[in-house]
C-alpha cells in the first residue's frame, strides 16, 4: 500500500466496493455497541504491539475489555490474536523491558490489581495484593519495580498496620455506621461526579516478586506530605508521572490542595526520590500556572513538559518546555508553534519531540525539532488520540467522522504506515456514512471561521433534507473531523438528517488568540459566528432544508441552546439541551471548578455581578416561545441538576412544549450503553416529531 493510498481522508473510502454492501445509516445501538480499541503500546524493540478491545454485553448494560497481541515483525494479514484469557476485563497494558511479559490492570481478585502474563501466551499471574485498589502505574526502566498510585487518608499514613489495611479498615467502618452525615470544612465538596470522602491518590512505589513469588502488599511512599492527588482528578492517568531512566527517582505533575484548590489551576511537577527518603522537590515553582505531563530524555538529563502562562485559566495554551535538570534552567522549545499539545513523546533519536494537538478541525500527529523548533505534521485526515514510538516503529491511534480508533504502525516519519485493526465501515458492511466537507465564512470581527457539514446517509444529488445543527461544548473546545460515542453527527447522518457544525469563537485549534476570544463573552461573538455560520452553510449547500431544523448542544452547547432559545429563536423547529447552564450566576456558586466560571466572568460573582448578568439565559426566558427537550444527569456535578430543572420548569411554567429526560445515574456524559440508546432514541424521536412533514 502506498502512503498516497494509506493516507487518503476516509471520507473517500465511501467509493470502496466493501460500502456498496451498505442499506443503512449508522443507528444508537451501532454506536453503543462497536468494538472500540485503545491503549495501544509497543514492545521496546517495536516488534509488538498490545492494545485493548472494549465489548459491551448491551443485555447485561456492561462492558469489558481483553487484550490483544500483534507481531509486527511479520507481514501476514491474520488478525491479532487474544493474549489475555476468557471472562477477564482488563486495562492499561504495559511490556516488560525484553518484551517477554505483559503487565495490566485487573480487578479479577475482586479489587484492581497489576497482573503478568507471557507474551508467547499462557494464565495470568498477579503481582500485587494490595488492601486497595491500584488506580495507575508506571513500571520503572528495568522493570524490577513499579510507580502506582492509590486512594488513602492522610491520616493513615503512619498507620501500624499499614496506609493500605488503615485506609479500608476506615472505609468498612463507614459502611456500618448507622449515621451518614459528613462534615466538609473547605472545597471540594464534590468533583465531576463523586462526593469527595477525605482520601487522595497518593503514589507509591513497590519491588515486583520474583518468579514465583507472592504477590506483593507493601509499599513506600513517594509523594510523602504532598496533599494532591496524584494523578490528578478526574481525568488524570500515568501520564502524569514519569520514572528518571536511572530509576532513582519519579517526577509527577501535583496540585497542592488547600483552601484555592477549586479555584487553582497550578500544578507543579515534583521529583520524589524512588526509594521513599527525603520531601518531593517543586521544580516548576517559578510558574504560578498548569505544569504538566513530564518526559524525560533517553539520558535524563533533561526534562521536557508542557505548562500554560496564565494561573486559573484551564484552557490556555500549553508551551513545549525542556528544563536541564542540572541547571533547572528552562526554555520554550517552539514558541511560534500557536497550538496546544495534548502530550509528548521523545524521538527514538533523541532529537525531536512527537506531540498530537488539534489544528483547524483536527487533531494531527506532529514532530517537533528539539534543537530548532521546526514543526512539521506527520498524520493528519482525522484525529490522532494515541501514539507511542520505540525502536524503528511509529504506532498511532486515529479516529475521523467515519470511524472510531484505528490502529496503524509505521516508519518514525509516518511513512508505509500499515492498518492493525478494522474501521467502523468493515465492523458494520451494511452501514453508510455520510460524507462530509469543511467549509470556511467570515465571522465575527470578519475573522475566518470554520464549520463542517455532514450530508446523510442516503443522500441523493438535488434532494432536500432537515438538519441537526449541533453545537460543541467546553467552550473552548471542537466539532471536528473526529469519532464521538456521544456526540456523533453520523448518528444524525444515519437517521436521514444533515449536519452542520461551526467551531465558532472560543473553539480550539485556531491559534490561541481565537481560543481566549470567548472568555466573558459567552453570548457574543460565538452567536454571531453560528449565525453567520448558519448562513454561509444554507448559501454554499442547496440540499440543506433551513426550514426544518433543530440545534441541539451539551454543557456550553447546552448553555447556547438557552441562550438561542431568547435571542436567536427565529429559524429553529426545536431545541435540545443537554446538561447546559441556564442561570450562569447560580452556576458560579454551585458548580465545583471554580477556576472556570470565574476565569471566564472575571472573578467570583461577588465581585463581577454585572458580567455573570450579561449573557444570563435567565434573564430571557419571557423570549423562549421553541420546543425544547431537557436533558440532566443527576451526578453532574459540573452542570448540577439544577440548571437543568430550572430549564424544564422555566418552558413548562411557561407553557411551551418540552420534555425532559433524567438520569439519575448518569454525570456530565451518558456513558451506560442503555443509557445511551434511550439518549439517542428520545432526541431522535424528538427531531422526528418536529421535523417531519
Amino acid at each position: 500500500m502506498t502512503l498516497r493510498t494509506a493516507l487518503l481522508p476516509l471520507c473517500l473510502l465511501a467509493a470502496l466496493p466493501s460500502v456498496a454492501m451498505a442499506q443503512r445509516g449508522l443507528e444508537a445501538r451501532d454506536l453503543a455497541t462497536l468494538p472500540r480499541v485503545s491503549s495501544p503500546v509497543l514492545s521496546a524493540d517495536g516488534g509488538r504491539l498490545v492494545f485493548a478491545e472494549r465489548t459491551v454485553d448491551f443485555a447485561e448494560d456492561k462492558a469489558s475489555s481483553a487484550l490483544y497481541l500483534r507481531d509486527l515483525r511479520t507481514r501476514d494479514m491474520a488478525p491479532p490474536k487474544r493474549l489475555t484469557p476468557e471472562g477477564w476485563n482488563v486495562n492499561s497494558p504495559a511490556f516488560s523491558p525484553d518484551g517477554a511479559t505483559v503487565y495490566f490492570l485487573s480487578a479479577k481478585s475482586g479489587s484492581q490489581q497489576l497482573y503478568a502474563i507471557p507474551t508467547a501466551g499462557g494464565e495470568p499471574r498477579q503481582l500485587t495484593g494490595f488492601a486497595l485498589d491500584v488506580g495507575s502505574y508506571k513500571l520503572s526502566p528495568d522493570g524490577t519495580r513499579i510507580a502506582f498510585s492509590a486512594e488513602t487518608f492522610a491520616e493513615c499514613a503512619d498507620a501500624s498496620e499499614g496506609v493500605f489495611a488503615c485506609t479500608q479498615a476506615r472505609l468498612d467502618a463507614r459502611e456500618k455506621d448507622k449515621a451518614s452525615g459528613v462534615v466538609y470544612e473547605q472545597l471540594f465538596v464534590r468533583h465531576w461526579d463523586t462526593w469527595k470522602d477525605g482520601r487522595r491518590s497518593r503514589l507509591y512505589a513497590a519491588e515486583l516478586p520474583a518468579a514465583g513469588g507472592e504477590p506483593v502488599a507493601a509499599a513506600v511512599a513517594l509523594s510523602g506530605s504532598l496533599d494532591g492527588d496524584i494523578p490528578s482528578k478526574p481525568f488524570g492517568g500515568a501520564e502524569d508521572y514519569a520514572w528518571a531512566p536511572d530509576g532513582a527517582s519519579v517526577v509527577a505533575s501535583v496540585k497542592v490542595a488547600g483552601r484555592e484548590e477549586p479555584w487553582s489551576t497550578n500544578f507543579d511537577l515534583y521529583r520524589m526520590n524512588a526509594d521513599g527518603s527525603g520531601a518531593p522537590v517543586n521544580l516548576t515553582k517559578a510558574n504560578p500556572a498548569w505544569d504538566a505531563g513530564p518526559v524525560f530524555s533517553a539520558d535524563g538529563g533533561t526534562l521536557f513538559y508542557r505548562a500554560m502562562q496564565r494561573p486559573g485559566f484551564e484552557s490556555d495554551r500549553f508551551a513545549v518546555m525542556a528544563m536541564d535538570l542540572a541547571s533547572s534552567e528552562t526554555r520554550e522549545i517552539a514558541p511560534d508553534w500557536d497550538r496546544s499539545p495534548s502530550s509528548l513523546e521523545v524521538g527514538a533519536d533523541g532529537n525531536a519531540l512527537y506531540a498530537a494537538a488539534q489544528d483547524t478541525g483536527e487533531y494531527p500527529l506532529f514532530r517537533i525539532d528539539i534543537d530548532s523548533g521546526e514543526v512539521t505534521k506527520l498524520v493528519g485526515d482525522g484525529t490522532v488520540s494515541s501514539y507511542a514510538l520505540a525502536g524503528e516503529t511509529l504506532m498511532f491511534a486515529r479516529n475521523s467522522m467515519r470511524s472510531g480508533d484505528v490502529l496503524y504502525t509505521a516508519t518514525p516519519d509516518a511513512q508505509h504506515p500499515r492498518q492493525i485493526t478494522p474501521t467502523a465501515e468493515e465492523r458494520l458492511p451494511d452501514v453508510a456514512f455520510g460524507e462530509y466537507e469543511q467549509f470556511t465564512f467570515r465571522g465575527a470581527g470578519n475573522d475566518t471561521v470554520h464549520g463542517y457539514v455532514v450530508k446523510p446517509w442516503n443522500y441523493e444529488e438535488g434532494g432536500k433534507y432537515p438538519v441537526a445543527f449541533l453545537i460543541h461544548g467546553g467552550p473552548q473546545g471542537s466539532f471536528g473531523n473526529g469519532w464521538s460515542y456521544r456526540w456523533n453527527p453520523q448518528t444524525y447522518a444515519g437517521q436521514g438528517y444533515a449536519v452542520v457544525m461551526i467551531d465558532f469563537h472560543g473553539s480550539t485549534g485556531y491559534g490561541q488568540d481565537f481560543t481566549d476570544s470567548i472568555s466573558g463573552d459567552w453570548g457574543g461573538k460565538p452567536l454571531e459566528d453560528l449565525q453567520k455560520g448558519w448562513a454561509a452553510a444554507q448559501r454554499e449547500y442547496a440540499f440543506l432544508d433551513g426550514d426544518r431544523a433543530c440545534a441541539l448542544g451539551a454543557s456550553y452547547g447546552g448553555y447556547m441552546i438557552n441562550w438561542i432559545a431568547g435571542n436567536w429563536n427565529e429559524p429553529w423547529q426545536c431545541l435540545v439541551n443537554h446538561d447546559g447552564v441556564f442561570d450562569t450566576r447560580s452556576m458560579g456558586y454551585v458548580t465545583e471548578e471554580l477556576w472556570f466560571t470565574e476565569w471566564e466572568n472575571g472573578g467570583p460573582v461577588y465581585e463581577n455581578m454585572a458580567a455573570y448578568e450579561k449573557f444570563n439565559p435567565v434573564r430571557h426566558v419571557d423570549q423562549w416561545r421553541v420546543p425544547m427537550l431537557v436533558v440532566q444527569g443527576e451526578k453532574d456535578y459540573r452542570v448540577p441538576v439544577d440548571q437543568g430543572l430550572m430549564a424544564f420548569t422555566a418552558l413548562q411554567r411557561r407553557g411551551i412544549e418540552s420534555k425532559l429526560l433524567y438520569f439519575p445515574d448518569e454525570n456530565h456524559w451518558v456513558l451506560k450503553p442503555n443509557n445511551s440508546v434511550l439518549w439517542h432514541e428520545t432526541v431522535n424521536s424528538w427531531l422526528e416529531q418536529h421535523l417531519a412533514r
